[in-house]
């Protein structure tokens, strides 16, 4: 079975002013789509179909990097539709506490997750991510994922280009401020950590 676009879990216009409806637009609907629609395009007639999607990306990583590619980023933009909501979700208290045993507050990782997304260069994720009952912020380079990774994923924002250029232009740290402010999806996080596995793309 073919691979889907995953819905917004929001109105389009849930992020605004920090991601705008035509944003949402253009990078759902145009960037998103297109990696779906060329992961299905490889996988067709392999012994790939029918996989899962987090299964084709690990098969495909060191050996097909164009599948690779297209597999990983349907993976992560899936992954960040669920990182942000309209009102930020709430924490649970066991993420509450070990955010506090990493970062020391929720005001210094809000700083260290500004500061890492500010200065990954060129295209790319910062990713939260637990590993061995800690937290840390992890980074990936363009379209690479945690999702085959020896890390649980835990929220993931995308600075790519595309994320931010026609709400904010050039100035990525205004996007990643709002984002993080205002826009990260606790709950989803939550449930990651709970759960204690990779969230895994919807069948």
């Amino acid at each position: 079975m073919a691979f889907e676009l995953t819905p917004l879990p929001y109105a389009d216009t849930a992020l605004a002013p920090v991601i705008s409806a035509e944003t949402l637009s253009f990078h759902h609907g145009k960037h998103h789509q297109a990696y779906i629609d060329k992961t299905n395009a490889a996988v067709e007639g392999t012994d790939l179909a029918g996989k899962t999607l987090e299964e084709v990306i690990a098969a495909a990583r060191g050996s097909n990097q164009g599948l690779f590619n297209n597999a990983a980023q349907s993976w992560n933009h899936a992954f960040y539709w669920n990182s942000l909501s309209a009102d930020g979700g709430s924490a649970s208290d066991e993420l509450k506490a070990m955010l506090k045993d990493s970062f020391g507050s929720h005001e210094e990782l809000n700083t260290q997750l500004a500061d890492r997304g500010a200065g990954h260069f060129a295209s790319g994720w910062v990713w939260l991510a637990e590993k061995d009952g800690k937290i840390s912020i992890e980074e990936t380079h363009d379209g690479d994922t945690l999702a085959d990774s020896d890390f649980n994923p835990l929220l993931t924002i995308d600075v790519w280009e595309h994320a931010y250029y026609l709400d904010h232009q050039n100035k990525r740290p205004a996007y990643l401020d709002g984002v993080i402010k205002e826009k990260l999806n606790w709950s989803f996080a939550s449930e990651n950590l709970a759960r204690g596995s990779t969230w895994a793309y919807p069948a």
